[in-house]
């Protein structure tokens, strides 16, 4: 469980979080919505240890964020930052290894080199594995970054708006994996999500921001409906139900 407790954060003396309190569970996806400037992104960067915490708690199970080593916490918490960019001449392989160095520090073992090929093996990379990161596609870089994710090995992982510049297929394929993470290897996932849709359809559990606060959470069949529209984004678009999900008619 990622515990959240009393956080506050400002930037350049604008107030970005106001006393968030919130628990995100164990297991399945959990995505955080809201409009521009709610505070989603600076939530996901305080509890990856990306920002230092300026008030409040945060725990990783029974890791205290700034108490405990980042060393240690890289093997529990995992994050991919909205705007991950590597050498572009790295090789899809190389970048997937990157994901082993909290555990080999750079030396790599046979233990290592199993997670690797599981992930290109998973994400169906096999056959980019020795191509640079500068030949392939939005979605197939995208897929190299989520693998090397993977092959870190962690408990929870930190998605910040993963599905930007990706294609319909591309990203419904990526939300699907994501599903399959959880439900096949039980990891947590925590996403920043533009599209309330995405997160209707593929989400477990949604926090809805607003304001650099928390304004509703629940399952989405619980709480997407008019009222989160408009106590959150300030519209009042329809809901409509699709085969069991509540989508918004843009």
């Amino acid at each position: 469980m990622i515990s959240i407790q009393g956080v506050s954060h400002a930037i350049g003396g604008k107030r970005i979080l106001n006393d968030v309190t919130t628990q995100i569970a164990q297991g399945g996806i959990t995505a955080l919505i809201g409009p521009n400037g709610a505070g989603k992104s600076t939530l996901l960067s305080l509890i990856a240890r990306l920002e230092p915490l300026q008030t409040g708690r945060i725990l990783v199970d029974a890791l205290e964020i700034g108490a405990c080593s980042d060393q240690v916490l890289a093997q529990h918490l995992s994050i991919l930052p909205q705007m991950a960019d590597h050498t572009p001449r790295l090789t899809v392989k190389e970048l997937v290894g990157f994901g082993r160095y909290p555990y080999n520090r750079g030396r790599p073992t046979a233990q290592d080199d199993a997670k690797v090929a599981q992930a290109l093996d998973m994400f169906g990379l096999n056959l980019f594995a020795g191509r640079t990161l500068d030949t392939l596609s939005g979605g197939q870089k995208q897929r190299a970054h989520i693998a090397m994710i993977f092959a870190q090995d962690t408990d929870y992982v930190l998605l910040d708006e993963p599905l930007n510049n990706l294609d319909i297929a591309a990203g419904r394929s990526l939300m699907k994996t994501l599903q399959s993470m959880c439900a096949d290897h039980r990891k947590t996932i925590v996403i920043v999500l533009h599209d309330i849709n995405v997160a209707s359809r593929y989400a477990d559990h949604i926090i809805a921001m607003r304001d650099g606060s928390v304004i509703k959470q629940g399952r989405p069949a619980e709480i997407v409906d008019s009222s989160l529209l408009q106590d959150v984004f300030e519209t009042d678009a329809p809901v409509v139900k699709v085969e069991g999900t509540n989508l918004v008619l843009m």
